[in-house]
């Protein structure tokens, strides 16, 4: 049972990679700037996953496949209106039906299936597929999460007129919108794109990451320059 939580975890963490994930929650961030986006992304999707390893959702996803593609457009297209708009910050719209992160989860989770996903279904048919898919969810929860709150974090001190964060920010929705509109585009022609899904899902998730990272820096160095200015 350890050896499957372990799996099922890391199953998880992989499947919280995936570029969808990350379009899906900066590109939801912008629209709704919450740290918690990432946790309760993470808590839609597994619950999806969850009942279909348990064999009782495979009606819910299939009735609402269709939707998740047609969302991850619709949130690269508020994110270009956004762009191209340029407001001076992320200001949030009275709760619209994208912008819910655990229904936005759920709708993405019914609409594309990616390796990760696949083989937590195909190992629930060998263990406890409730116990699989907490597992499955715990380790989407650690990575969206922490996605979540590096993507709030970044708005917020681009709202606040942080330098290297308004770059960062102007740089992640072009990455957004670029990726939503392909990943939703490439799902609705019917193309498979799981072969893609690990390494372009790493390098995005790494790239994304050290974007927000690096984000956060200036904070502390316009600080020792203001400290090299008084000394002076």
């Amino acid at each position: 049972m350890n050896a499957t939580f372990l799996l099922g975890l890391a199953l998880g963490m992989r499947h919280g990679t995936d570029p969808d994930h990350l379009a899906a929650i900066d590109g939801l961030t912008r629209i709704r700037p919450r740290s918690t986006n990432g946790i309760f992304f993470a808590l839609g999707h597994g619950l999806v996953v969850l009942l279909l390893a348990a064999g009782i959702g495979h009606v819910i996803a299939g009735r609402f496949a269709f939707a998740g593609p047609w969302t991850l457009i619709l949130v690269g297209a508020v994110n270009l209106w956004r762009l191209l708009r340029r407001p001076s910050q992320p200001t949030a719209t009275k709760r619209p039906i994208v912008a819910q992160p655990f229904l936005l989860g759920m709708l993405l989770a019914a609409g594309f299936e990616t390796a990760s996903q696949l083989s937590a279904l195909v190992l629930a048919g060998r263990t406890n597929a409730w116990f699989l898919g907490v597992a499955f969810a715990g380790g989407m929860v650690l990575v969206d999460g922490l996605d979540g709150y590096l993507a709030a974090s970044t708005q917020h001190l681009a709202a606040i007129g942080q330098t290297n964060a308004k770059a960062a920010s102007l740089l992640l929705g072009i990455l957004v919108v670029a990726f939503s509109f392909g990943l939703g585009g490439a799902e609705l022609a019917g193309k498979d794109l799981d072969r893609f899904a690990l390494p372009v899902g790493l390098v995005l998730f790494a790239t994304v990451i050290g974007i927000r990272i690096w984000a956060r820096t200036a904070p502390r160095q316009i600080m020792n320059a203001d400290l090299d200015h008084d000394s002076v």
